[in-house]
């Protein structure tokens, strides 16, 4: 299934889910914030949001500085 993760086109298995996205990239979960479509997604539904073809993903990760 194709899904689109900060500009980029990934491959991912069927029913996906938002937690195992992160084992496709090096972004640890506790500093992002997922956008699915659009919609923010809370990190207590991380498991439970599965990926759907087509899905646009951004990852926002943050950062800190002075």
């Amino acid at each position: 299934m194709h899904i689109i993760i900060n500009d980029i086109e990934k491959n991912v298995p069927e029913n996906a889910t938002v937690r195992e996205l992160f084992s496709l990239t090096d972004i640890n979960p506790e500093q992002v914030v997922v956008e699915q479509n659009g919609t923010i997604i809370s990190p207590e539904h991380y498991d439970k949001v599965q990926l759907r073809n087509g899905d646009v993903i951004e990852l926002i990760q943050f950062v800190g500085g002075g």
